[in-house]
């Protein structure tokens, strides 16, 4: 008598037969949908399959024999990154794959830098952004080379949206200490002090640029005083000539906003510390635990 159990615990499902016709009727189940579902896949004219989940070396091998690219483990941003530049959708089952489900690239090849490979599409219909790819040879200079690199990006992305900009380069904030140190002299009191300190506590911008590039800040800021007093208002330091240039006309540019924002936060944190009148300090601070008692 054919004896046949099945039980289910959680997500696993156990099985109990006496009989190894059974057994195999099983395994030939599972190998008939395994191959129908590659099938499919195949059948739908896909060139490139892209999983979440790993890919088994049996379906790895199915793909290869029909010149079909498979990559399993890919994460989930990257799949979201493919879908937008490619097209597509990502799907959760393998039938009724239709034509609008699937991406379109020109060129698809696998590359090799150092010792990654890298999985390239080229050519995406859809495709607006582009990938970089940063080395090194420390760890501390890829993390300050992505955060240049992302903060560059921020500032384009922040001039996109907001189409007022102005020169860069210490060019604006030379230029707003010239008319404040103008303004400050038509100022009789106390008031005309805080100008003129806030006016040359602006030219700390272009004198640290020219220090964090090896220049002499003297010598700079000795050119960019005089430009701005004869009205060149957009002049501002260059890295390249190691000079000063007319950085508008250079499109070294930055977002009006930003200077906006960067002026209104250092004005708050002034006003924040000029407010403290007394600072308050715990007495057990001076206190000196005594020494300990030597040993035996």
């Amino acid at each position: 008598k054919q004896w046949y159990q099945r039980r289910v615990r959680g997500d696993n499902a156990e099985c109990r037969i006496d009989n190894v016709k059974d057994y195999q009727d099983i395994v030939d189940a599972e190998w008939n949908i395994l191959y129908e579902k590659l099938d499919k896949m195949v059948q739908s004219g896909a060139k490139i399959i892209l999983s979440r989940l790993p890919i088994g070396d049996v379906a790895t091998q199915y793909f290869a024999d029909r010149d079909v690219f498979c990559a399993g483990r890919v994460t989930q941003e990257d799949l979201n990154r493919t879908v937008k530049a490619c097209g597509g959708t990502i799907l959760a089952t393998v039938n009724n794959i239709r034509e609008a489900d699937m991406g379109h690239c020109e060129l698809f090849e696998e590359i090799q830098i150092g010792n990654e490979r890298y999985n390239k599409f080229t050519g995406c219909p859809k495709a607006k952004t582009c990938t970089l790819i940063l080395r090194g040879g420390a760890e501390q200079f890829i993390d300050e080379t992505e955060r240049s690199l992302h903060d560059a990006i921020m500032i384009v992305r922040r001039a996109m949206k907001n189409d007022s900009v102005v020169a860069g380069g210490g060019a604006i904030e030379m230029e707003l200490s010239k008319e404040l140190k103008s303004y400050a002299k038509t100022i009789h009191g106390k008031e005309q002090l805080l100008i003129t300190a806030y006016a040359k506590a602006l030219e700390i911008i272009p004198r640290q640029l020219c220090d964090n590039a090896g220049f002499d800040a003297t010598v700079i800021l000795n050119k960019l005083r005089q430009r701005h007093a004869q009205g060149d208002k957009w002049m501002g330091m260059d890295i390249t000539s190691e000079d000063i240039a007319d950085n508008f006309v250079a499109c070294v540019w930055e977002p009006s906003i930003v200077k906006k924002n960067a002026l209104t936060a250092a004005c708050e944190a002034c006003c924040t510390i000029l407010s403290i009148d007394e600072t308050v300090k715990n007495p057990n601070s001076n206190y000196k635990a005594p020494n300990a008692m030597p040993g035996m």
